[in-house]
């Protein structure tokens, strides 16, 4: 299959498509390219569906599905047999872990980490009172973290800053600099240790500031 995409950039576009990777997809015919910005990396048996935006220093692992209408800003990494619905906006320095489900209309910010395992929700009633509600996806305000297997239930926003330890399902909104973890889920204050924001090492070069701003 020829792959669709349009590069936006200067210089070399440094685009590694490895084979078995689909790029372009395309689930309508009118539907536009991908956009890429160069230093790409999308690992074998990967499909990028048309009308996805892209932005630089991104990379798949294997076999991730990323359907259109979905935004994805710079430095941003998605492992491997990760799954992103489409109508997804993703922004900067964001890792997405292997095994995760993100379903459309999420909205995740910067600088966020989401574990092994993670999934998210926006169906309130599957299958259920179709014409009664429309999807609404979890927000991800800037410097979350969803530790391993956390469930996040449909239209919460998680605050900036906070923490979820592995395995809790998130049922309600949670404020800012919160610590949310146990089953039931409950939220306490973040110990001090944990309000650093979230930087890899491939970030450092890029972020102005390491701090919680």
């Amino acid at each position: 299959m020829e792959q669709y995409y349009r590069y936006i950039g200067t210089g070399e576009p440094d685009i590694e498509i490895q084979p078995g990777a689909i790029v372009g997809l395309k689930a309508k015919e009118e539907a536009g390219p991908v956009v890429i910005r160069g230093r790409t990396r999308i690992r074998s048996g990967s499909v990028i569906y048309a009308d996805v935006d892209l932005g630089k220093d991104f990379q798949t692992g294997h076999n991730v599905t990323i359907r259109g209408h979905t935004t994805i800003g710079a430095h941003v990494v998605v492992g491997t047999n990760t799954v992103l619905e489409g109508y997804v906006e993703i922004a900067d320095f964001v890792k997405i872990e292997s095994n995760c489900f993100i379903p459309t209309h999420v909205k995740i910010g910067t600088r966020v980490f989401i574990g092994p395992g993670v999934t998210l929700t926006n169906d309130r009633y599957p299958l259920k009172n179709r014409d009664e509600y429309e999807p609404e996806g979890p927000v991800l305000e800037d410097g979350v973290t969803l530790a391993a297997g956390v469930v996040v239930m449909p239209g919460v926003r998680i605050g900036r800053g906070s923490f979820v330890a592995a395995g809790a399902i998130v049922t309600k909104d949670v404020p800012e600099m919160s610590l949310v973890r146990g089953l039931p889920s409950r939220i306490y204050a973040l110990p001090e240790h944990l309000r650093e924001f979230n930087i890899a090492l491939s970030w450092r070069g890029f972020l102005k500031n390491s701090s919680d701003q």
